[in-house]
């Protein structure tokens, strides 16, 4: 038995060595330009970083919390790497005999082996994104594979070093996740929303009708199995995205009360048919992204079963922009805005069927850096060239021009954020992003009013409210709708 303990360390390293060896002696063509460069760029993790900044300014707000599991991730693989994993087990770097002087590194690290801290970022980043935005992930995997593949090319780890930095990554954006998801039930808190009168209590669901989108995000199976037990006489309709505006407008018609399981993009549907209707909504969350439903102190399928038992709601303010869509009203629960996101969102839809939606959203993001121009329209009769003009139901909490939290769906005001045009679109943005709220700056403003016209728009210029895309009009008026929309929510 003493022996074989005794061997099989030995037959591993001998494995790993004889690995190593086989990469070194091996030409892989183009790499001695690439890899290097590849391994020194994410050198205390510059390239993750830009990455992350990359995705979170021009990317969806997915694509921001998939940039801020990343960047989590890696911290929490560093900082373990560098705590606890280099001083565990004190393992000699590779002897370089064997390794191509074009492929060395021109200042080796004097740190121990064992894991590798660059493989453990690498996967931290990638897995963080792709937990939370799978498209993204796919987009940047290649990238962590080609860094964590690079310590071995340029002699500086083991195999085995890189494959533990590597799963040591990845178990990082896993406990990540797990905190994330406590941390958001955290910040499921109900606001100061005006408590509805008159609203009709359903203890069997009678007379409710909910609307299911099986595209949204994970709507097939998102608290439905609670929704047929505490509500059995309730009726349930499954439809696609293209089918959701009909089927909408017909359940508005004939029930009592509107139901809706998706997204944001889903509720706002859903939400719109409930305004013209008159009827009170309920919101089961079922989405990728629930920021209305979360804002609204919404945790999930029980919250608003309970509500519904109970006949408890409350009165949320709309934003509206009009002309909308086909000449109507449009409305907006979340957030609405002009300039390089829906140009980066009207890219991204264009393409992600064809190459995939991290691909697309790199791509549209390039495309939006290189050669989006200020949008050059009139605010309450000022000319104005602005990069984006972002406006939000109710106030938003956290700096930039596109916020994510709100205390309160009930104030009855637009938050309206600014970024100016000039320069170019990166730097701005990425400035704008530092300043806080409500505040002024060279680049970016910030301020809350009830109303904002805004005309002489360009033609074929895009917008998006609530993640939909559509042309804007020529001329339009923002403006709040205060006490709008009757919404379940228990006390």
């Amino acid at each position: 038995m003493a022996d074989q303990e005794l061997t099989w360390p030995r037959l591993l390293a001998r494995g790993d060595r004889r690995l190593f060896d086989a990469v070194a002696r091996r030409h892989w063509p183009g790499a001695d330009r690439v890899l290097p460069r590849l391994g020194r760029a994410a050198n205390h993790g510059v390239l993750w970083g830009g990455a992350a900044a990359a995705i979170a300014v021009f990317g969806s707000a997915g694509a921001r919390k998939a940039a801020v599991r990343g960047v989590a991730s890696l911290a929490l693989a560093s900082a373990t790497i560098n705590t606890v994993g280099k001083w565990s087990v004190r393992r000699p770097r590779p002897l370089l005999h064997g390794v191509p002087p074009v492929r060395q590194l021109a200042t080796q690290p004097q740190t121990t082996s064992f894991p590798s801290g660059h493989s453990a970022s690498a996967f931290a980043f990638a897995a963080g994104v792709a937990l939370e935005s799978p498209g993204w992930g796919a987009a940047v995997a290649p990238v962590a594979a080609s860094v964590a593949f690079s310590r071995v090319y340029t002699g500086v780890h083991y195999p085995s070093d890189v494959l533990a930095g590597a799963a040591l990554g990845v178990a990082a954006a896993f406990v990540v996740r797990r905190l994330a998801r406590d941390a958001q039930e955290a910040r499921v808190v109900p606001g100061d929303e005006r408590t509805a009168t008159g609203v009709p209590a359903l203890p069997d669901g009678a007379g409710l009708t909910v609307v299911v989108n099986n595209g949204s995000g994970t709507a097939a199976t998102a608290g439905l199995d609670v929704l047929r037990r505490r509500l059995p006489k309730a009726e349930v309709i499954a439809c696609q995205a293209s089918e959701l505006p009909a089927e909408l407008a017909s359940a508005a018609s004939r029930a009592t009360v509107l139901g809706v399981c998706g997204g944001d993009g889903t509720v706002n549907a859903a939400a719109t048919a409930a305004l013209r209707a008159g009827v009170p909504l309920a919101v089961f969350p079922g989405g990728t992204l629930n920021h209305f439903a979360m804002d609204l102190g919404l945790a999930g399928a029980e919250d608003t079963c309970l509500a519904l038992v109970r006949g408890e709601a409350v009165s949320v303010g709309v934003g509206r922009f009009s002309p909308g869509p086909g000449g109507e009203h449009g409305y907006f629960l979340n957030n609405f805005s002009i300039g390089a996101y829906p140009e980066l969102l009207g890219h991204r839809l264009r393409w992600g069927p064809r190459i995939g939606g991290g691909p697309a959203a790199l791509l549209a993001a390039w495309r939006v850096l290189r050669s989006q121009r200020p949008v050059r329209l009139r605010l309450a009769g000022r000319p104005r060239s602005v990069w984006l003009l972002f406006a939000g139901n109710g106030t938003y909490h956290g700096t930039g021009p596109t916020p994510r939290r709100r205390d309160s769906l009930g104030e009855g005001l637009l938050d309206l954020r600014l970024v100016y045009g000039g320069g170019r679109p990166g730097p701005r943005l990425l400035a704008a992003a530092l300043a806080g709220p409500l505040s002024r700056s060279p680049v970016h403003t910030a301020t809350r009013l009830r109303s904002l016209r805004i005309g002489d728009i360009p033609e074929g210029t895009p917008l998006a409210y609530d993640g939909e895309y559509a042309e804007a009009p020529a001329a339009l008026v923002l403006d709040e709708i205060p006490d709008a929309l009757t919404v379940y929510r228990p006390r």
